[in-house]
C-alpha cells in the first residue's frame, strides 16, 4: 500500500482512502471501471484464469436504461424510434463491454430487453397476455430491427481467428 501511495505521489494523484483497498487476488474480485476483475472459469475446459467481465452493477445500470426508454410514459412514440434509442444504448454498451466472457451478460440484457419492448407494445396497442404470441422474437428482431447482443460476440475481430 505504502509502494502505491509513493507511486500515486510521483505521478501528483491522490488517493481517496476511502475507496482504497486491498484484495487478494484471484480469490477475491475487483470492480474497476464497470468491470469485475477476478477468477473467470472457461467454457471449453473449466479451468479457472484471471479475467474481467461486466460487473453486475453494470448490468444493473443497462436493465435500468433500458426500462426507463421503454416506460409506460414513452407509448406515444413509434416502435421504430423506441428500438432505434434502444439499439442505440445496447450498442454502445456491447462495445464498450466486449472483454471477457460477455456471453452471459449479453443473455441477461437481451431477455431483459425483449420483455420490456413487449411490455411497451403491448401497453401501445393494448393487447392483453404476455405479448409473445403478437409480438415474437422474429418480429422484434426481424421487422422492428432489435439487435441481439448475444450474437455479437460472432462479430467481434479476434473472434474470426
Amino acid at each position: 500500500m505504502s509502494l502505491m501511495r509513493q507511486m500515486m505521489e510521483r505521478l501528483k494523484l491522490t488517493v481517496n482512502e476511502q475507496k482504497t483497498g486491498l484484495r487478494i487476488l484471484p480469490e477475491e474480485t475487483v470492480d474497476f471501471l464497470g468491470y469485475t476483475i477476478g477468477r473467470c472459469y472457461s467454457t471449453k475446459t473449466g479451468k479457472a484464469y484471471f479475467g474481467t467481465r461486466p460487473s453486475k452493477k453494470s448490468i444493473r445500470k443497462l436493465t435500468t436504461k433500458v426500462s426507463e426508454l421503454t416506460a409506460p410514459r414513452r407509448s406515444l412514440l413509434e416502435a421504430e424510434v423506441v428500438v432505434g434509442q434502444l439499439n442505440r444504448l445496447l450498442s454502445g454498451w456491447s462495445q464498450y463491454f466486449c472483454l471477457g466472457p460477455v456471453y452471459k451478460s449479453y443473455r441477461v440484457a437481451d431477455a431483459h430487453t425483449t420483455h420490456r419492448l413487449r411490455q411497451w407494445l403491448r401497453r401501445k396497442h393494448k393487447v392483453s397476455g404476455s405479448g409473445s404470441k403478437r409480438y415474437p422474437d422474429e418480429y422484434l428482431y426481424e421487422s422492428l430491427g432489435l439487435i441481439q447482443l448475444k450474437r455479437k460476440p460472432q462479430n467481434f475481430p479476434w473472434a474470426k481467428a
